[in-house]
């Protein structure tokens, strides 16, 4: 066709066509029937290891994006092999019935929530939660909340993302704004001037999804910046508050006066995550509120937060970033960046060969999480395996050990007049969807449209993908100077995004105040997305025994603990009888994809429990990794399906004289799960990955394929802190 007539194809196209503006929709105005809430906590305390517990086990999700988040509407549209729109009413009706949760939240992310969605999304929880079964008992509780979503390109600059979680959902009684990271290129990604026009014509069945996108990111535009020096609550409704550092939004918070947990997610996700970032900046800068952050995202669809390793993707001497030698278990990616350009050189012996090696290595650290573009037409094999944990359990895309979550708990650091300040995390799991899906791993299946895979479309590699000819020299990259899509290596780290994990509370009653009594006091676990059943308790506490989470101080004694564990049940395929009965066969299909949480009456085996001892640190100069066991203690569990239940003792408590951190996990037979084998490397005989088989998320990898590969489901609990006696 000539241009003319394209022109004119497009013009006839764009004409009089407008975006209308995304409501939150309605949510299906049935509560799950009684009798199937009451028959799951009589399932749970039908297993041995629930005998003579004093509380229920309730799951949930505090991480949950729908199409009120820029990103997640970007996803959504065609281009990008999305499937429409996932609004909170969604979230909502997919929590009550094809996930069969017990709570979730709304986080989407403050950046790009406009006046309007704000107010749509308080309503939005305020309508999910009336369809329950009364206030005392109800099916499903809604929390409201936000996410905000700082990056820096430099441990100096970075904190990271956090979770906002109300207790209160009155719009008198909420904040008047949700308060985000300043972040200017977050919060209105709008499409290319040429793919307004030319998009909606490739897609034209479906133009109406990129008119509405743009109407979206018109209304953020239109939206002002709140003025920095006015008071949060003297400051207009209609504008977007923005709060620069943590300590920052933990001010503002305080001036709402009402109850609020920030939860960090993400803290270890190189896809993201400098090198170099240090989660005790955070401490350092008097930036941690430790009665509002007491939990921690310990994993997600993007992998598992949890453990500290000593190796290191860049190192920094002389005020500037290096790139550190490969060791037998970790290859840096600034080196093989060297090695993939060495590969190119005609006399790769040559001095001039290895002078464009040792510049492909700088320019790689010098380039941060935006490393991958300094080597043109490098694809996502020729990495192998580059900066990733090879023996860790479902590690995050280029997992930062100073942002873990075992660091996080060694860590000390001291104010000027020498007092300790510390992280005091528990641990949940939740799932960080984006397609408005909470606990999206009831089941394995679905690796596009049930995980954070992106790119299911070759045409969304037009945003992403590198078509440079592979010479054989690196380039300098300053990643604010690329287009945000650019900056971050998503196609790689499409091999690391899985079904997201669960937050289970002990909690007494299944009413909003009590399980948000429980969170607040550390009473919860994470899992990995099966509902593992995880009591950890301290059976000698001065006052008596105390559970997972809990801080005792004057133990004179050896502690002695208890782990009691049952494994999650086995699915049944499709959906219970009365999810259809609710949401009739279609929305079952759309919303739930024809599966649901839908539990047979067989559990599966716990195989072991794994104990973590961790030592606070003492001195500035300790060795962090001298004090933290991994395992500590390791049990092996009878093969019953009934649970297991171990006891143990620290007798080397009062001689360490120093505050000594306990939890431990709960590991499940091996199961099928989506994208568990990561790269899939194919290894040497000294485990080096010489090559590797990504799953890709674009038309390179079927879309049916969901990659899976064995995995040892588990749950983390809360720590215990134990404190000396002084």
């Amino acid at each position: 066709m000539r241009a003319g007539a394209i022109a004119a194809v497009a013009a006839g196209v764009l004409l009089g066509c407008s975006g209308d503006h995304l409501r939150a929709g309605q949510p299906t105005a049935k509560a799950v029937p009684g009798p199937v809430v009451r028959a799951r906590a009589a399932a749970q305390r039908s297993s041995a290891a629930a005998q003579g517990a004093a509380t229920q086990i309730l799951f949930g999700d505090l991480h949950v994006h729908t199409t009120f988040s820029a990103d997640a509407f970007l996803l959504s549209l065609p281009v990008m092999g999305g499937e429409g729109a996932h609004p909170p009413a969604d979230a909502c009706d997919f929590a009550r019935y094809c996930a069969g949760l017990d709570f979730f939240s709304l986080n989407d992310h403050a950046e790009a929530l406009s006046p309007r969605h704000w107010r749509e999304s308080i309503d939005a929880v305020l309508q999910c939660n009336a369809v329950g079964n009364g206030a005392e008992e109800p099916d499903l509780v809604a929390f409201l909340g936000w996410e905000w979503t700082q990056v820096g390109t430099t441990p100096a600059d970075h904190f990271g993302h956090k979770n906002v979680v109300l207790l209160e959902t009155a719009p008198d009684r909420v904040p008047a704004r949700p308060i985000a990271a300043p972040r200017p290129e977050f919060r209105a990604v709008s499409l290319p001037a040429t793919a307004r026009w030319l998009l909606p014509i490739l897609y034209f069945s479906e133009r109406q999804r990129f008119f509405d996108y743009q109407a979206f990111v018109d209304e953020i535009e239109a939206t002002p910046l709140c003025p920095a020096d006015v008071p949060t609550r003297e400051l207009p409704a209609n504008c977007s508050e923005v709060a620069a550092t943590p300590r920052d939004l933990f001010e503002r918070l305080e001036d709402w006066n009402q109850p609020s947990l920030v939860i960090p997610h993400g803290t270890s996700w190189g896809l993201m995550t400098p090198p170099a970032f240090d989660i005790a900046r955070e401490l350092r800068s008097s930036g941690n509120d430790a009665e509002r952050q007491r939990l921690f995202e310990i994993y997600s669809g993007h992998g598992n937060a949890e453990p500290y390793r000593s190796h290191r993707a860049a190192r920094t001497a002389g005020g500037r970033a290096v790139c550190p030698a490969p060791s037998e278990d970790f290859l840096p990616c600034c080196w093989q960046a060297g090695e993939i350009i060495r590969g190119r050189c005609e006399t790769p012996e040559s001095a001039e060969c290895e002078a464009r090696v040792a510049q492909a290595r700088q320019h790689y650290v010098d380039a941060g999480v935006s490393g991958h573009r300094t080597v043109p037409g490098a694809q996502v094999k020729d990495w192998l395996d580059c900066d990733q944990c090879r023996d860790c359990f479902n590690p995050a895309y280029s997992h930062r050990p100073g942002g873990s979550a075992q660091y996080a708990l060694a860590v000390t650091e001291w104010d000027e007049q020498g007092r300790e300040r510390r992280y005091r995390f528990g641990f949940i799991g939740s799932s960080d969807t984006h397609h408005a899906r909470p606990g999206n791993g009831f089941k394995e299946f679905g690796r596009i449209g049930n995980t954070e895979a992106r790119f299911a479309s070759g045409t969304a590699r037009w945003f992403t993908g590198d078509d440079r000819e592979p010479v054989a020299a690196s380039v300098p990259v300053v990643p604010s100077e690329l287009p945000l899509a650019a900056r971050r290596y998503t196609e790689r780290g499409d091999s690391f995004l899985l079904t997201g994990g669960l937050v289970a509370v002990h909690a007494r009653s299944r009413d909003r105040e009590t399980i948000f009594e429980a969170l607040e006091s550390r009473q919860v676990y994470g899992t990995s997305g099966d509902r593992i059943l995880l009591w950890f308790d301290l059976l000698n506490g001065p006052d008596g025994p105390v559970g997972m989470g809990s801080e005792v101080s004057g133990l004179a004694e050896a502690p002695r603990f208890r782990v009691r564990a049952a494994g999650a049940f086995e699915q049944k395929p499709g959906c219970p009888q009365f999810v259809g009965d609710r949401l009739g066969a279609e929305r079952v299909e759309t919303l739930c994809r024809g599966e649901c949480y839908h539990p047979d009456d067989r559990r599966r085996l716990i195989t072991r429990i794994e104990v973590v001892r961790i030592h606070a640190q003492k001195r500035p100069d300790e060795d962090v990794g001298s004090l933290i066991e991994d395992p500590w203690r390791v049990f092996d569990c009878p093969p019953e399906h009934d649970g297991c239940t171990v006891e143990f003792e620290d007798p080397d408590h009062l001689e360490a004289d120093r505050e000594s951190i306990y939890y431990v996990r709960a590991i499940q037979e091996p199961t099928l799960a989506v994208n568990a084998g990561g790269l899939r490397c194919e290894r040497d005989a000294s485990g080096a990955c010489v090559a590797a088989s990504p799953c890709y998320s674009d038309d390179r990898t079927d879309r049916d394929d969901d990659c899976l590969a064995e995995n040892e489901e588990r749950a983390w609990s809360s720590p215990i802190f134990v404190s000396p006696v002084r």
